[in-house]
C-alpha cells in the first residue's frame, strides 16, 4: 500500500481521508501499489512562494508536484519515494480533485500533454 503521510499548514479543513483515497486509487491505476507520498496543504503565499522558487513563476496555484523516484527501477528492498503533492485550498475552493490528479501523474512522471490529459479523463470517471 502506498503510505500518505498529511500536513496541514492551511487555514482550511481538507477532506483528508477522500484525497489519500483519490491518491492511492490514482496511483494504483498508474501500476504503482506501494511506496511513500508526502501530501502537504498550504496557504496561497506559501503555494506563491514555492511555484516562484521552483519554476520562477511569482503567483499562487492549485497544486505542485516534486516527483523522486518516479517509475525508475529500484534496489530490492528500498522503498519507492513518489515525491510530494503540495496542495492549496484557498485557490482550489473546493475542486480538489482534479488538481491532485494532475499533480499526481507529474509525480509518476507524465508532462502536459496529450497523454497527460487522457489519463486525467481515465481518473475522472
Amino acid at each position: 500500500m502506498v503510505d500518505v503521510e498529511v500536513v496541514n499548514r492551511s487555514n482550511a479543513k481538507p477532506e483528508v481521508e477522500a484525497a489519500i483515497a483519490l491518491a492511492r486509487e490514482v496511483l494504483s491505476g498508474e501500476g504503482i501499489n506501494e511506496g511513500e507520498l508526502g501530501l502537504t496543504f498550504v496557504g496561497a503565499e506559501e503555494i506563491r512562494s514555492l511555484k516562484r522558487e521552483y519554476l520562477g513563476i511569482d503567483e499562487a496555484t492549485d497544486a505542485l508536484a516534486f516527483p523522486i523516484d518516479r517509475r525508475d527501477d529500484l534496489p530490492a528492498g528500498v522503498p519507492r519515494q513518489l515525491g510530494d503533492v503540495v496542495i492549496c485550498p484557498d485557490v482550489i475552493r473546493g475542486a480538489w480533485r482534479g488538481p491532485l490528479i494532475h499533480a499526481l501523474l507529474h509525480l509518476v512522471g507524465y508532462d502536459h500533454g496529450e497523454q497527460m490529459e487522457a489519463r486525467e479523463r481515465a481518473h475522472t470517471r
